[in-house]
Parts: structure tokens; sequence; C-alpha cells
């Protein structure tokens, strides 16, 4: 059924939602769905709006949200799609799940980026740190965990490292599927990585060997698979379900050091596509080790 109609004039400004609101699983499913009952839902919890106040916002009726929300009435028509997202300031990242274009106005992903061209990268973080919170969030909500690491003992190898406190520790979390890429010990582009960081070959080779062996330890508790791989280490990702953490690897530059970009998979964006494709061809010609 149609919602069309703007009975009441858009008199206020726009209603603003934390840029993390965005990104959470339920919003980012219900715009997938072109649920507006359920993002009206999540308008009312993340920005504490009335119904009144989400119907001036968006140019409708409160009786009009008031069905929408209690799912007697379903939004159908482009224009109105156009003006929710209006009204509700949607980033493009948002507007691109419900099918839409980018918006009219520039967004900006703050002072130092302007990612409004870029719709899958949500965040830059300075280094991984910066990072860690998120990631270790991410990484307890998720279903499937990917790691592409060098020897990963900083990332999921030792009891303090950034997600191993995040896995399940018992039988019952079983449901966490894990794939962890890590340099092969015995190759010669260890030799090289080595070098590029100034360590020797026997300390970096045994640290993967460690994060193996740490590694292996998880198969009680989770669906892990451990693969070693022989190619000059680019990219370090991290990817929990549809969220992914890209760095770097560079001569005389760790992963962790690197920028990091917080990439979440949408409809038309290739990144999160192109590296999750990496990642399984990396898989395909790697060696199964746990």
């Amino acid at each position: 059924m149609e919602t069309g109609g703007r009975a009441v004039p858009n008199a206020l400004e726009p209603i603003e939602l934390p840029d993390w609101a965005w990104e959470r699983a339920e919003v980012r499913q219900a715009l997938r769905a072109r649920d507006m009952g359920a993002v009206f839902r999540q308008v009312q919890q993340y920005a504490g709006a009335s119904q009144s106040r989400i119907a001036m916002a968006t140019g409708m009726t409160q009786a009009r949200v008031n069905e929408i929300i209690n799912r007697r009435r379903e939004v159908s028509r482009l224009d109105v799609y156009e003006r929710i997202a209006d009204g509700l300031h949607m980033p493009d990242d948002a507007r691109h799940l419900l099918g839409l274009a980018a918006s009219r106005e520039k967004r900006s992903g703050g002072p130092a980026f302007d990612l409004a061209a870029f719709p899958e990268v949500v965040r830059v973080y300075a280094a991984q740190n910066s990072a860690a919170d998120e990631i270790q969030q991410q990484a307890r909500e998720a279903k499937e965990l990917d790691v592409l690491a060098v020897r990963g003992l900083g990332l999921i190898g030792l009891n303090d490292s950034l997600l191993r406190a995040c896995l399940p520790r018992d039988q019952g979390g079983k449901g966490l599927r894990i794939r962890v890429l890590l340099l092969d010990p015995d190759s010669n582009v260890l030799d090289r990585r080595a070098a590029e960081i100034g360590e020797s070959s026997e300390s970096l080779a045994g640290g993967v060997r460690l994060a193996e062996a740490r590694l292996r330890e998880l198969a009680s508790s989770s669906e892990i698979e451990v693969y070693r791989y022989r190619m000059l280490p680019t990219w370090r990702l991290i990817r929990t379900d549809s969220t992914m953490f890209v760095s770097a690897f560079d001569a005389g530059w760790e992963g962790h050091e690197s920028a990091t970009y917080k990439v979440m998979e949408t409809p038309h964006g290739p990144l999160f596509r192109g590296f999750r494709r990496m990642f399984d061809a990396i898989v395909d010609g790697a060696q199964r080790t746990v």
C-alpha cells in the first residue's frame, strides 16, 4: 500500500542518528528488506524520536507513521523512500542498502576524510589500536571470522591478543567458523618479509609455528581452519560476517601500525567483495595445517 501525500510540511531539521547506529546489523537488515517499520523503530530507539517527530521529518502524518511501525501499512513508492532517507539524514551507505542513489548533500566521514564517494568505507582509524574496541565488539557477535595475517600472534594466537578473548571457550561455541591464513614459515617469502621488518627468519618462522600451535587449541570450541600461504604479505584482513577491517603491510611497516579501514558489505560496492574474493582465492592455493 502506498504512503504518498505530504500531509505535514517538513518544518524541522532532519533527524540525526549516531553514525554507529546505521552500522548495526539489525538496522542494515531492515534497510535491505525495505522494512520501514523496523527502521522507524530503530530511529525511536537510537534517536529518541517520537512518531510525531518522525512524521514531520519524513513528510507524513503521525497516524501513517504509526501504521507503518505497527505493520498495518507498507512503503512501496520510490519518492516516499527518498523522503524518508532525507528526513532521517541517512548516510550514503544506508541509502545504497535501501536501493537509493547517493544523497544530494556531500557528507563527510570526519575532518580528514570525505567518504561520500566510498560508501563501503564507513570509518578510518589511524592504526589498529584505535579500532580495537570496535573489532572486538564485532568479533563477539560474529558467526564467521576470517583473519589474514603474517604470524597472527598479536591478532589471535596469544591469550592477550586482540581476538582471543572474544572467541568461545566451550563446546557451545561450535557455531563460530574461523579461518586463519598465516605466512608459510618454510617459504622464501618469509625470509623476505623478515628482512623487511629487520627480524631474523628463525624468529618470524617460530612465531608462525607458535600461532599454529595455539590456534590448534581452539579446535575443541570452534570450527577452525588454519592455512599457510606463500605470497608476499600485502593486506591484513579481519572479517566479521559483513564487516571487514583492512590494513596493509610494507617494508619496515607492520600491519597493526597501518591505518585501518572499516569496510562494510553493500549491494554494489566492489571493495568488500574484492577483498573477500582475494581471501577465498588465497585459501584455495594454501596448505591447511589445522
